[in-house]
C-alpha cells in the first residue's frame, strides 16, 4: 500500500511547541529506557490520545509508564489542560502557549520527553515492548509510514475539508471516497491491515474511522455519509477491532462528543442524524478501562 505524501493537515485544536525527545538504549542519550521512569497523560478522547492508549494497552505496559487521563474537555480557555502546565513551563522556558496533551513526561527531570504521538508509540514498542505485541514488524516501517499519510491527508484532511464551509466542494469527498473505497478492496480476504497480526497500522487507521464516524460525520450531509457507510469491509473491520479490549475499553464516546462540541465551530449537517457504527453496542462487552 502507497501513498503520495501531501501537505500536513490543518486541525482545530491548539498546538504546543514540538517535543520531539526520544527515548533511547544508551545512558549517554539522556532519555533511556527505565520502567516506570516515564508517564502517559493523555485523553482517548482525542484521536491521538486514543492511538497511544491503545498501544500502550497492547503492549501491557501500565506497570512499566503509567498513564494519567486527562479530562476529555480541557479546562484552560487556551484549549490548554492546566495539570499540563507545570510540565510545559519546566520545559520550555517562559512558554506562555496552552498545554495540550498528549504528553510523555520524564518523572527524573520533571520535564517533557515528547508530545509527537507517533514518536511516542514507537519508542513505547522498541524499548519496553519487547516479547510482547509486535507492532512494528521488521520491515514494515514503510507501510506503517504510508497508511499514516493515507489516514492524515485521504480520510481525516479530506473529511474535514469536505465538511468544511470554506472547502465543502464535491473534490474533498471525492478524496475520501477513493481512499475509502481502496482501502475497503485492500481488506479483502485480510483480517489485518499490513500483516497477520494486529500492528501499529491498524491502531491508525481504527482510530482514524472512530473520528470520521464520531465527529467529521456531524459535518457531512446525509447522502455523503451514506456513501461512507457502503464500505462493508472496511466497517466490518472497524467493527472487529471495537470488540478487541485494547481497543474498545478506551472508546469514550461521551467523552469524543464533549470535546468536539468544545471545539467545534462548524455547522453541523444532516449526516449527524446518519450513524455509521453503533460503537457502544460493539464495545458493550469490553472491559472497563483502566
Amino acid at each position: 500500500m502507497s501513498v503520495t505524501p501531501l501537505a500536513p493537515a490543518s486541525t482545530t485544536q491548539p498546538a504546543g511547541p514540538a517535543f520531539r525527545g526520544r527515548i533511547g538504549r544508551d545512558a549517554r542519550s539522556g532519555h533511556y529506557a527505565v520502567p516506570r521512569r516515564y508517564r502517559l497523560h493523555l485523553t482517548p478522547a482525542c484521536a491521538d490520545g486514543l492511538r497511544i492508549a491503545v498501544v500502550h494497552h497492547l503492549l501491557d505496559l501500565a506497570d512499566d509508564c503509567p498513564v494519567t487521563y486527562l479530562d476529555a474537555v480541557p479546562d484552560c480557555p487556551d484549549g490548554g489542560h492546566s495539570a499540563l502546565r507545570p510540565l510545559y513551563e519546566a520545559s520550555a522556558h517562559r512558554y506562555k502557549g496552552a498545554a495540550v496533551g498528549p504528553v510523555l513526561s520524564d518523572a527524573w527531570s520533571g520535564r517533557i520527553v515528547s508530545t509527537h504521538a507517533p514518536d511516542i508509540t514507537r519508542d513505547l514498542a522498541r524499548h519496553f515492548g519487547a516479547g510482547r505485541a509486535a507492532l512494528y514488524p521488521c520491515g514494515s516501517e514503510s507501510e506503517t509510514e504510508a497508511v499514516e499519510r493515507l489516514c492524515a491527508h485521504g480520510i481525516e484532511q479530506a473529511a474535514q475539508d469536505a465538511g468544511s464551509a470554506a472547502h465543502g466542494d464535491t473534490a474533498a469527498l471525492d478524496r475520501l471516497l477513493e481512499t475509502l473505497g481502496s482501502l475497503e478492496r485492500w481488506l479483502l480476504g485480510r483480517e489485518y491491515l499490513i500483516r497477520d497480526q494486529i500492528t501499529a497500522a491498524d491502531v491508525e487507521l481504527w482510530a482514524t474511522l472512530v473520528q470520521l464516524d464520531t465527529v467529521h460525520r456531524h459535518h457531512l450531509d446525509a447522502s455523503a455519509v451514506q456513501r461512507i457507510a457502503d464500505h462493508p469491509e472496511l466497517w466490518s473491520y472497524a467493527r472487529r477491532l471495537a470488540a478487541h479490549p485494547a481497543f474498545g475499553s478506551h472508546l469514550d464516546l461521551d467523552g469524543i462528543a464533549r470535546r468536539h462540541h468544545a471545539h467545534c465551530r462548524g455547522l453541523e449537517a444532516a449526516g449527524s442524524a446518519v450513524q455509521i457504527l453503533d460503537w457502544a453496542a460493539h464495545t458493550a462487552h469490553v472491559v472497563e478501562r483502566r
